[in-house]
């Protein structure tokens, strides 16, 4: 009985118990593709990419990018550095700094690892999208609409720079 079904097995998976040794990792024989029938087949002859004509077409599309001096302002490295010596340097508390900048580091890394979490959960993504579409939806009917939406936008903004600059 158990000849009838080892040899069951063997027509089910041919080549798997004969007792060669395989060097890749599947327990399934790896079979090879039949050969090409002849170049001159009706579906390669039918179609021939030209790269030529791609390379060409590629070759039309360069941009050169170039700044001009009234138009922009030109910032040296060293004048960068410079600055931002001199304003660490008129910090006075410099650990409160250094603590907040980790803090924020790690709120940054921790939020990533949430969204990770977040991402892993099925359908939770999409859901988010949909939010994502709605809450689009409806910030662009409240304030971007309507004339009287976008002064009102306008008015946070500038409120808000206000804040934070330290001048209201």
């Amino acid at each position: 009985m158990a000849t009838a079904s080892s040899m069951a097995q063997a027509l089910v998976l041919p080549g798997l118990f004969t007792g060669s040794s395989y060097s890749h990792c599947s327990a399934v024989p790896m079979r090879r593709l039949p050969p090409r029938t002849s170049p001159t087949s009706s579906f390669s002859a039918s179609y021939k990419p030209h790269f030529s004509t791609k390379i060409k077409r590629l070759s039309l599309f360069k941009i050169k990018a170039s700044s001009s001096e009234e138009t922009s302002e030109s910032v040296e490295g060293g004048e960068v550095f410079s600055n931002l010596k001199d304003k660490w340097d008129a910090i006075e508390n410099k650990s409160t700094v250094v603590l907040y900048g980790g803090g924020a580091v790690v709120a940054v890394w921790l939020s990533a690892v949430i969204v990770d979490a977040f991402n892993s959960i099925p359908v939770f993504p999409k859901i988010m999208e949909v939010v994502g579409l709605g809450y689009t939806g409806w910030f662009i009917y409240r304030y971007l609409l309507f004339k009287s939406g976008r002064k009102e936008l306008a008015s946070d903004i500038e409120d808000l720079k206000k804040k934070i600059a330290g001048n209201e």
